[in-house]
């Protein structure tokens, strides 16, 4: 691609003017989660995303107070139901938080499931870690506590107003916001927010996470021409992802290898897109005979219960779902599919004696009942464990991607003995190429884009090639940095 030259000044770092536009980078700075930044505009204060940090070396961070008051915030956009994009809601609303939180309808729905499992595991987790410390005499690092509960989740989707896609929402005289379709998950929005300044107009795009092209059940990404500044998510930086093999075919392999072997098909699950892309295709899959007819056990309530959200939802649906649906297929579900909903449920599937493919939350195994079945599961050479998503920095999923021959689960040592797999084509988000196409749809240079929501080496070489390719600025911002949009 030719090289295309900026003539953009550069951007102002310190405030000129009370009324000046202003961003602060609170979250996804230099590392995947924690997604949240502070837009100050036409007289607004308003939050973009409020995520759960996620990895370990950033914890600390959801304990630490809100680095602004939240009271003063006008609104609150959220871009999608993951937790590292909403899972802190709860506590800016125990803080003092009392505006709106603006998402789409089907993100809405996805979130009040998203954030009561969270409470729940939290609670879970933390008696669990009560009893551990007792029995070893000892405290751990972070508080024995929940960050929120039950109660504050209910408090929380009481604020809730969602927006449909495609239509301005006003927050202000002279700030309004379009959520545009991520293609990411069910509900994911990219935000359009348009700020009128002393005169002059202002389009600010928060790409949130950026979707692939011909995923199933969802539509394609949103491309924008026009954009002044733009914050992207940079979570594969200038990775590709492996497209030699679809992954209908890697997914076959895999099973297949596996149910050879004995063995059990070990698969971490997003419970949300994820679960029910898996779902899509095992089904075809099994419809095909491309696989053998094992158990298949979805083992998470919140992943039974967001795929009854994807079947509410159809209006978000693509053609290519909706001509299944009319052929008389059934997209979310096949025959021999068991959610587990039960503690004990999820257990039972431990005794079993024959091959099964058991798919559980958390994708980055981080918490939930995934950890147990790693526990079942990840010593034992003729099992396969499954990644079908991205790990970040520092999480468990992380470390047994990257090889570590034993990993800590429920404060024990274990051997990692079982095969491991990783399938890249499944990932929710754009790679590197494919960034870089969407960001390039816009026809003048952006004053400045920044790169978020990926590892620091991601962002440098990203923000590397935009500039030598493209001659256009592009920021790596660090955590709390603040920019004045001049």
């Amino acid at each position: 691609m030719a090289q295309r030259k900026s003539s953009v000044a550069p951007l102002c770092l310190n405030p000129r003017e009370n009324d000046a536009v202003k961003l602060q980078f609170l979250g996804a700075t230099q590392q995947v989660t924690g997604s949240k930044y502070l837009l100050e505009a036409g007289g607004a204060r308003i939050l973009v995303d409020c995520g759960m940090f996620q990895e370990r070396a950033y914890l600390d961070r959801n304990w630490e107070p809100s680095p602004f008051p939240p009271k003063k915030l006008d609104a609150t956009l959220v871009t999608h139901a993951h937790l590292d994009h909403c899972g802190l809601l709860p506590k800016l609303v125990d803080e003092g938080f009392r505006k709106a939180i603006h998402a789409t309808t089907a993100s809405a729905d996805l979130i009040d499931i998203l954030l009561h499992d969270s409470a729940k595991i939290q609670r879970e987790d933390a008696e669990f870690k009560k009893k551990r410390h007792r029995r070893e005499g000892r405290r751990g690092r972070h508080p024995v506590k929940t960050l929120f509960t039950d109660r504050d989740v209910v408090r929380t989707m009481q604020l809730f107003e969602p927006v449909q896609y495609n239509k301005p929402l006003a927050l202000g005289e002279r700030v309004s916001a379009t959520f545009h379709d991520a293609g990411h998950i069910l509900g994911s929005a990219m935000l359009a927010l348009d700020v009128v300044e002393n005169g002059a107009s202002r389009r600010i795009v928060f790409s949130g996470d950026v979707g692939q092209w011909g995923k199933p059940i969802i539509r394609d990404p949103t491309v924008f021409t026009k954009a002044d500044y733009v914050v992207m998510e940079s979570t594969y930086g200038l990775r590709e992802h492996d497209k030699h093999e679809d992954v209908g075919e890697q997914l076959a392999r895999v099973v297949r290898q596996t149910v050879e072997r004995g063995g059990n098909v070990v698969v971490p699950t997003f419970a949300i897109e994820r679960a029910q892309e898996l779902i899509y295709h095992f089904g075809n899959l099994l419809r095909d005979g491309a696989i053998p007819a094992v158990p298949f056990f979805l083992d998470s309530p919140m992943a039974a219960e967001a795929t009854a959200v994807f079947r509410r939802h159809r209006d978000c649906f693509d053609v290519e779902t909706w001509a299944k649906i009319a052929s008389g297929d059934a997209p979310l579900e096949f025959p021999g599919l068991q959610m587990t909903e039960t503690a004990e449920e999820s257990k039972a599937i431990n005794h079993l004696q024959t091959p099964a493919v058991i798919m559980a939350t958390s994708g980055m195994c981080t918490a939930g009942r995934i950890k147990h079945h790693l526990v079942h599961n990840l010593s034992r050479p003729e099992n396969t464990i499954l990644f079908t998503g991205y790990q970040a920095a520092g999480t468990l999923g992380r470390q047994i991607v990257d090889g570590a021959g034993e990993v800590r689960i429920h404060g024990r040592m274990w051997p990692v003995q079982a095969k491991v797999e990783q399938i890249h084509g499944f990932s929710g988000h754009a790679d590197g190429p494919t960034l870089l196409a969407w960001l390039r749809n816009i026809e003048q240079p952006p004053r400045a884009v920044f790169l978020t929501h990926g590892d620091v080496e991601s962002c440098r070489a990203l923000a590397e090639t935009i500039g030598r390719q493209d001659g256009w600025t592009a920021h790596v911002p660090r955590y709390r940095q603040s920019f004045t949009l001049d």
